[in-house]
Formats: C-alpha cells, structure tokens, sequence
C-alpha cells in the first residue's frame, strides 16, 4: 500500500468530499490519540507498584510505539475504533471482553499492530492481576 504513489489530481472541489466518505461516523474519525493512550497510561501507572519496573519500562515503551504510529497517521479506521474500544472495557475491568477485542486486531491487523500490541495485552494482564481489581 505505501508504493502506489501520489493520488490521482481531480477538481479542486472534490476534494473535502472524497476526504469525507471514508468515515461515515465523525466520531471514528476524530477519535484522539490521547482517548486512548491517557487510559492506558493511566493503567500502567496503576500497575507500577505491584509490578517489575522492566516490564512496565516495556509497556510504556510499546506504548509510545502506539502513540507514534497513531501521530504519523499509520493506524486505520477499524484499528483506531477498535483501540478505543478495549479502552473502554479495559476502564469498565471488562478483562475478557478487552482480550478478546486484542485478539481480533492480532488476527486482523497484525501487520498494523503486533510492534505495541504486546505491550497493550501485557498491560491487560497486569492490571487484571491488581489486588483492587
């Protein structure tokens, strides 16, 4: 997909409603960075009493991977929904619902996701595993 080049040139005016047609729901497409990756934060900061210093340096460093790629414009549509989603069941302690959401973006996207997705479904374990969870 990176080696097809520039987009074909077209009328001017065509261009803010072809932008618009891939995203019928404006809420998919203004989903944040930071809707996603402050709860995640959060989590792992939650995490770091109980759990080894090395492995939360990893999540947090497979975090910024996340963060990077979703800045640069490199996750898609579905990722960014469904990243938003697990967010939500992770803050709701819905743990299998957010493993089985991490599960379906290793099989479907896992070009796309497996450099942070560990860090992501390590994360789920840990605070899964928190005394007040």
């Amino acid at each position: 997909p990176r080696a097809l080049g520039p987009p074909p040139l077209g009328p001017v005016g065509a261009a803010p409603r072809a932008d618009a047609r891939p995203c019928p729901e404006e809420r998919e497409c203004s989903l944040s960075a930071d809707t996603v990756l402050a709860p995640l934060r959060a989590a792992l900061d939650s995490c770091r009493p109980s759990v080894q210093k090395q492995v939360c340096n990893d999540i947090g460093r497979r975090l910024i991977v996340l963060e990077d790629a979703w800045a640069q414009g490199k996750l898609s549509a579905p990722v960014r929904k469904r990243m938003s989603l697990l967010v939500q069941e992770l803050q709701q302690q819905h743990w299998d619902a957010a493993d089985e959401i991490h599960r379906s973006l290793m099989v479907d996207h896992v070009n796309e996701v497996s450099q942070w997705m560990v860090g992501v479904k390590r994360l789920i374990a840990e605070t899964r595993n928190l005394p007040d969870a």
